[in-house]
């Protein structure tokens, strides 16, 4: 008997949320995904620290965020080398609302990838769902530099990216619904939020079915999850980026598992057009006040490990003198 993670991947492209090389060869994922938080986990560990080391050594007069950026291709490199499709490397959270800068880092990683000959049809570029990380997301698309679009909880921001033609959005499940059980407190009934009634589940489900039902380009990769119920439900989505500890508890299990999303029945429950620009992407925004919060935590979040990153480079630099 077909296990869940096989199952699951004839319905969805499985893509793995780790900087752990070792997890990616045991699971097989077709993509991978990394954020900062990821790579500073990485980086930190002791078989890791030979890349870090590299960097510094083959990069010793390189400002501090062009080895920032060395170091990243330098991952994305031996990520492409066990994966047969894309690694996302992601544009310092710092600049989330600066598209020029933006623009420019992304060109920079994207040159230092094809200098390493790394074709960039292999890389993603990933930039925060803000409006300036999108405009920079459109400027980069028709380059030829395709993007990922994360740090997303709200249809609103999934319109203004396909508007944009990003090449892929990844919509949050797990950190939405780590704001409504907060919110909800005491009163969160843990089994009648489960599956589809999970409201991450059900914003992604939005999306796909936005999307889907108007024959939108970008593809939409379910992000952060937080138990398999939620992988589950969103099974049939064109791409999902799980941790290896969610692959394993997959991989466990023998039940069959249906596909959660469709085309067929998104087009039967077309919801309705939605018009997108700056005011009503700044309006609906701030109306959806998990989408705000959430966006800007995140925001802080990979800009406080970024800030790491560059204590661990910075002290690697002093040594290195």
């Amino acid at each position: 008997m077909p296990h869940q993670l096989d199952a699951l991947r004839a319905l969805t492209t499985v893509v793995a949320d780790t900087g752990d090389f070792d997890a990616m060869r045991a699971w097989q994922p077709t993509d991978a995904t990394t954020n900062p938080t990821l790579i500073l986990k990485a980086v930190q560990q002791e078989r890791y620290r030979p890349l870090l080391d590299q960097i510094l050594r083959d990069h010793p007069a390189a400002s501090l965020s062009e080895q920032v950026d060395h170091l990243l291709v330098a991952f994305g490199r031996e990520i492409l080398a066990i994966v047969p499709g894309r690694v996302s490397t992601e544009v310092d959270a710092r600049l989330s609302f600066d598209s020029q800068a933006s623009i420019e880092r992304a060109r920079q990683i994207i040159a230092l990838y094809e200098a390493a000959g790394i074709a960039r049809e292999r890389v993603l570029i990933k930039l925060a769902s803000t409006w300036e990380g999108i405009q920079a997301a459109r400027v980069l698309e028709a380059e030829g530099i395709h993007c990922n679009l994360t740090l997303l909880f709200s249809l609103p921001q999934a319109i203004a990216c396909a508007q944009a033609g990003v090449t892929l959005i990844s919509p949050f499940v797990g950190r939405i619904y780590d704001w409504y059980k907060k919110a909800a407190g005491a009163a969160w009934d843990e089994a009648a939020h489960a599956g589809v009634h999970d409201p991450g589940v059900q914003s992604v489900t939005r999306i796909y079915n936005y999307f889907k039902a108007y024959n939108l380009d970008t593809q939409i990769m379910g992000a952060s999850f937080r138990n398999i119920g939620q992988i589950r439900a969103l099974a049939g989505c064109d791409l999902l980026t799980i941790s290896p500890a969610l692959m394993a508890e997959l991989a466990a299990s023998a039940d069959p598992l249906p596909a959660g999303l469709s085309v067929d029945q998104a087009k039967v429950q077309a919801p309705e057009w939605q018009a997108s620009n700056e005011v009503a992407f700044r309006t609906q925004l701030n109306q959806d006040a998990m989408a705000t919060e959430k966006l800007a935590e995140g925001i802080r979040l990979f800009t406080a490990d970024a800030l790491q990153l560059d204590t661990l480079l910075g002290a690697g630099r002093v040594a290195a003198r």
